[in-house]
């Protein structure tokens, strides 16, 4: 693939990601907008390799920080922009506990950046939690630790199928 090639589908695949964020301005979008917007992270690595990847979601960011709504801009910089091409590196441990362990670490971690993150922008509190406060966030941390888990599994379905139908079609698009 010629680099105008691979810097044109970078390029579209940050402009989908961010078209993608805008709809996060939408209430109730809150978490699925920019975790869809992260998948689009995958086409460059699995058309180019994880530099091209890496380097979408860094362009990525610097559009969605200035475009986006904040919540969903936190969550796209902190985790659901660069968890595709993470998980493609954690996949390479290959030993499956081992692999969860990282990546719900990663996860968590990133969970508490997000939160005191927009704890500074917008003030929330754990009180804002509803009348279980403190136990209300771990309830809700727990529950966001099983939605990851299926994002994750998602993640890895939705690239089985990008492989086997788009592929083919990128690649005669672009020569690879």
């Amino acid at each position: 693939m010629k680099q105008t090639s691979k810097i044109t589908l970078c390029g579209i695949c940050v402009a989908l990601s961010v078209v993608t964020m805008l709809l996060g301005y939408f209430p109730y979008f809150t978490y699925a907008v920019p975790a869809i917007a992260g998948l689009f992270m995958m086409i460059p690595l699995i058309e180019i390799n994880g530099k091209y990847a890496f380097l979408s979601y860094v362009a990525g960011c610097f559009i969605v920080f200035i475009v986006a709504e904040p919540e969903t801009k936190v969550l796209y910089i902190v985790l659901f922009g660069y968890y595709p091409i993470l998980k493609a590196i954690i996949e390479k441990i290959k030993k499956p506990i081992a692999e969860w362990i990282v990546k719900i670490l990663c996860f968590n971690a990133s969970v508490v950046i997000s939160y005191y993150v927009l704890k500074l922008l917008t003030n929330i509190n754990v009180d804002d939690f509803g009348p279980l406060g403190k136990y209300g966030a771990v309830i809700f941390i727990f529950l966001c630790n099983i939605a990851f888990i299926l994002y994750d599994i998602a993640i890895s379905r939705v690239s089985f199928v990008y492989f086997c139908k788009m592929h083919p079609k990128i690649k005669g698009i672009f020569g690879k």
